[in-house]
């Protein structure tokens, strides 16, 4: 018997990242998302995992929403999909995906994939609970579950694996709840929230976003000495999010963005909170680093969190200009150890791919591998 797929597309995913609203949850927040010029890219991912899909299955029976909740984007991959709802309007919101999920476990599917964030994640979980095995495709800005694979690209890989029984495992991963207006505040107020059955391929999915213990701030004030003493004069330094880099800022008497990207010169703030637009502006034509920490327990040091840091603006940073800091007990907290990047654009992320130093501490360093 040929197995169902089930595809949920949340289509405004991830729009918020590149203008640096840190999210979409909420009318209002899209509104101004698409003011400062944001672009829907939940699509674009969601066609990577789908290609590869079709690669390995091709007459896979998929059951999806019409439009952009996945009729679009499976037919670009080349399938011929099966629509069973639509969205109440053009906008879609939680209760069209609330809507889709209850229908797929209706229609009975063998296996949902869905695009999204964490906010999808939840909503997944509200109308599917524990009844089918999902995976994400991570297209949201935040993206602290363990529900999703690691690309879109390893998204696709896992449901062909799953759907062609070569991977027959599943176990229960955590769904997490973030208040999006607690991180506009520069707060992380985070509870689990409940669990969805994924396959069991870890190689494939990512962990499960650790927070930094209070022991480990002697360490992250060492690293921040060391970067402070090492900066260039009249260079421009991006310094990205979470409380490791956020020492650096603290250690300069500057204000800081937790979870955004801030620019300094000289030592001194030139502007805090940036978007993509605002980063190209500032650093067009001028030396430029970029201090970046992994992402604790996930080790992504780009795609999570920081999605105003675009390949276009890692292209004009260049590789060799990024610098990485994370204490140990950090890094041992990384499954695998090795580092994540998902910019979306497949051939930066080779390029950046390898192995490079990271700074542990005011002397000390150590070699870790990045992978797409």
């Amino acid at each position: 018997m040929t197995k169902k797929l089930g595809l949920i597309v949340n289509p405004i995913a991830g729009m918020g990242g590149r203008v640096g609203l840190k999210g979409t949850d909420g009318d209002e927040i899209l509104e101004a998302a698409i003011r400062l010029g944001a672009k829907p890219r939940s699509n674009q991912r969601t066609l990577l995992a789908l290609q590869q899909l079709y690669q390995e299955l091709p007459d896979l029976d998929i059951l999806t929403f019409s439009g952009d909740m996945g009729e679009t984007v499976a037919k670009q991959a080349g399938f011929s999909p099966t629509i069973i709802g639509s969205a109440i309007d053009d906008n879609t919101s939680a209760d069209d995906t609330l809507a889709a999920g209850k229908k797929m476990v209706a229609a009975g599917v063998d296996f949902l994939l869905f695009a999204g964030g964490d906010g999808t994640a939840r909503n997944i979980a509200d109308s599917v609970g524990e009844t089918i095995p999902v995976i994400g495709i991570p297209t949201g800005v935040k993206i602290h579950s363990a529900v999703f694979a690691q690309s879109p690209l390893k998204a696709g890989i896992l449901a062909a694996r799953y759907l062609k029984n070569q991977v027959t495992k599943t176990i229960l991963s955590e769904v997490i709840d973030l208040d999006e207006s607690g991180i506009r505040q520069g707060k992380v107020i985070t509870r689990l929230y409940a669990y969805l059955k994924i396959p069991l391929e870890q190689k494939f999915t990512q962990s499960c976003k650790s927070s930094s213990p209070g022991s480990e701030k002697d360490i992250q004030n060492r690293i921040a000495f060391r970067v402070i003493h090492e900066m260039e004069p009249d260079v421009l330094y991006l310094i990205g999010p979470g409380s490791t880099t956020a020492a650096v800022m603290e250690h300069l008497n500057q204000k800081n963005t937790l979870l955004g990207v801030d620019l300094i010169q000289n030592k001194k703030v030139i502007a805090n909170d940036l978007n993509e637009s605002t980063i190209l502006f500032h650093i067009k034509n001028q030396k430029t680093y970029l201090i970046l920490t992994p992402v604790g327990g996930q080790g992504y040091i780009l795609g999570r969190g920081n999605q105003q840091l675009s390949p276009e603006v890692i292209q004009k940073v260049t590789k060799e200009n990024i610098i990485l800091i994370a204490t140990l007990n950090k890094l041992n907290s990384i499954e695998h150890h090795t580092l994540l990047i998902d910019t979306g654009d497949t051939v930066l992320d080779k390029k950046i791919s390898g192995y490079r130093k990271i700074i542990t501490d005011d002397i000390s360093t150590i070699i870790y591998k990045i992978t797409p």
